[in-house]
């Protein structure tokens, strides 16, 4: 993994400086050795920062020349298919290659094929930037599930892009303000949605996108190459005819020809190892190909119900891996969480990246690429979600809006004393999970669900977002349109469109997010098999009746992970990657949450609405509600502004 970064300027530099300055913020991305290139006619300036993978020798550095020297390029990705790309290219003419990288290989074939051919043919995760010095042009390309990041814009008059917007915010003469719309969009999703950053006039590419610009000119356009949305719909009407039992021989195929390829590394390998039906089929199909015991990593809590360290230690033992874990304290996760503004560039705040943080830090101290079960609850229905706004829209649907509507406004409108004393039944009693049952709270989320009026407003509005009034949160702020919003999928099933919404929004703007910056802190390469896209094809071609199977969530995955594993291993309630955020924000993250959220303070920044923020924190405290969510949003900002002033 590594990270790249340049610009275009229209004004007399210092480029060694500049270009230095961008890769030192991103160091921690690619550690073993960084380069520049500066075109002084189209004052084009490529800079790279290098986590060896492939080819380790120098014949593996970036910025890399074609062999004509028409092309520039700086990468960062793995191309697993490289191999196959070069015996292509062998079979039209002899070339005369420098050494064994991906990088060479691409960018050859972006010199034989042109650019669509070659971006089409690519199995892999990468942000590539090529600069066509003979027809004065740059190219920034994004994978096309979203795995690897870059950001671009403008600064001043000048056109800039990094896969790290510390590596922008660092320029001379940085003046962008902070984007209140984003940020409003952060306190929706845990995350700032692409094609938008914190901060105005910086965007990020979206996935399976192109976007190509005029040097001389700088006029860019940005076009898709790849659509997951047309992809989904194109297959409302499955295109697998196979039986079950075919179904689950093929998925076991693609799935071990992309483990296969994503083991291709010239460093130490592993995976993360959760003990669930992602993880542990990612890792039973590793171990099925390696002469030598692979290394899995996991982590492990003191709280039981959040500890999934001794079911993983279990499958670990059965298929015969190296494990390794760390059983943490909570003193000790706690005293890392003020460090996490360190990690993303921008705003984040999706707890399970605590955790995720720690399993990378302890991989690394072993291997230097992992491997992980992401992606499998969007493409085969793992999320429990799914089920809850599947069976409350069956219900929900069945009742007209006009009775749903005055029973909500009645619930919302009814004073929280009121629907305290109502619960005064459930008062001491705990749900499956052994959480204490907050009766009123509960009730009071429930209700605007009630408004609804289609499935499409109730998942967006009442699963996929924790905070409707997120406008009046954030002063000067309005509301923008995302792919959250903008939800192209008509597909017949909900489950699809769900799984759907899921794939082109949350996956890359939270999930792949979180790993990757969590990962990359770490100097660990992480690699999605799930999201190799012959898997994705095959996964959404697939009825919804082979994902969902008598109430068994992710059949078809399943029947391929219990040819190497038992179902009694696997088969428990899923736990997910979570942290106990709203007793230690009560406990103790108290005082220092409060000096965050301090009144003084939020009056003074000018974000956001201190009388809101303060109510909601005073009822998390007195335990009547539950705002874990929405405070930690407002806790990561602050600590992210923090940051900025350094």
């Amino acid at each position: 993994m590594c990270g790249v970064a340049g610009f275009i300027s229209k004004e007399e530099i210092n480029y060694q400086d500049i270009l230095g300055t961008m890769i030192q913020k991103m160091n921690h991305r690619g550690p073993d050795s960084n380069g520049i290139y500066y075109n002084e006619k189209l004052k084009v300036g490529l800079g790279h920062a290098r986590l060896s993978i492939v080819d380790l020798t120098d014949t593996g550095s970036q910025p890399m020349f074609s062999h004509s020297g028409r092309f520039k390029m700086v990468f960062n990705g793995e191309i697993y298919n490289h191999v196959e790309i070069k015996k292509e290219l062998d079979k039209k003419e002899h070339i005369n290659w420098r050494g064994t990288s991906d990088t060479e290989i691409i960018l050859q074939a972006f010199e034989n094929w042109g650019i669509r051919k070659t971006v089409n043919s690519l199995v892999g995760m990468f942000a590539i930037v090529l600069l066509d010095e003979e027809n004065e042009e740059l190219y920034l390309i994004r994978d096309r599930m979203g795995e690897k990041p870059i950001y671009y814009g403008k600064v001043n008059d000048n056109f800039v892009f990094a896969s790290d917007l510390k590596s922008i915010s660092a320029l001379p003469r940085f003046k962008n303000k902070i984007n209140r719309n984003a940020l409003a969009l952060f306190l929706k999703y845990s995350s700032i949605p692409s094609p938008y950053s914190i901060y105005e006039d910086i965007f990020k590419l979206n996935p399976g996108s192109l976007l190509k610009i005029d040097v001389k000119k700088l006029v860019y356009k940005v076009e898709e190459y790849w659509s997951t949305t047309k992809l989904i719909n194109d297959n409302n009407s499955p295109s697998f005819l196979g039986t079950a039992e075919e179904a689950v021989s093929k998925l076991d195929d693609l799935l071990t020809s992309s483990v296969e390829m994503q083991m291709q590394a010239d460093v130490p390998l592993g995976a993360f190892l959760s003990g669930g039906v992602d993880s542990s089929t990612v890792v039973a199909l590793m171990q099925k190909m390696s002469s030598k015991k692979i290394n899995t990593f996991s982590i492990g809590f003191e709280q039981k119900e959040y500890n999934e360290a001794e079911y993983a230690r279990e499958v670990a033992k059965h298929i015969g891996t190296n494990h390794h874990d760390a059983y943490m304290t909570d003193k000790e996760i706690i005293d890392i969480v003020p460090q996490i503004s360190k990690i993303f560039s921008e705003p984040f705040s999706e707890s399970s990246l605590i955790p995720t943080y720690l399993v990378s830090k302890i991989a690394k101290e072993k291997v230097t690429v992992s491997l992980t079960g992401d992606a499998g609850d969007e493409l085969f229905c793992g999320y429990s979600r799914y089920r809850l706004a599947n069976s409350s829209w069956n219900k929900s649907s069945k009742v007209p809006s006009f009775f749903r509507n005055g029973i909500s406004t009645a619930i919302s409108n009814t004073p929280l004393s009121i629907i305290e004393l109502l619960g005064t039944p459930f008062k001491g009693k705990t749900d499956k999970k052994g959480k204490k049952i907050n009766f009123a709270d509960r009730v009071l989320k429930m209700a605007p669900l009630l408004k609804f009026n289609s499935r499409k407003e109730l998942y967006h509005s009442g699963f996929m977002s924790h905070n409707l009034e997120t406008l009046n949160w954030v002063k000067q702020s309005e509301e923008v349109k995302t792919n959250f919003e903008n939800n192209l999928i008509e597909v017949d099933s909900f489950f699809s469109e769900m799984m759907g919404v899921d794939l082109i929004t949350y996956l890359h703007n939270n999930n792949l997010t979180k790993v990757d910056r969590a990962a990359m802190a770490n100097s660990l390469e992480t690699r999605v098999p799930f999201l190799d896209h012959r898997v994705v094809d095959f996964a959404l071609s697939l009825p919804i009746e082979y994902k969902v199977r008598n109430k068994v969530d992710k059949w078809v995955l399943r029947e391929v992970l219990y040819k190497y594993v038992p179902s009694k291993l696997i088969e428990r309630p899923k736990m997910g990657f979570a942290v106990p955020l709203a007793e230690w924000l009560r406990g103790p993250l108290r005082d220092w949450s409060e000096e965050l959220l301090n009144e003084t303070r939020l009056k003074e920044e000018g974000f956001f609405e201190p009388s809101i923020v303060r109510k909601k924190w005073q009822e998390h405290l007195s335990y009547r509600r539950n705002w874990e969510n929405q405070l930690w949003d407002v806790i990561v900002f602050q600590l992210w502004i923090d940051e900025q002033k350094k």
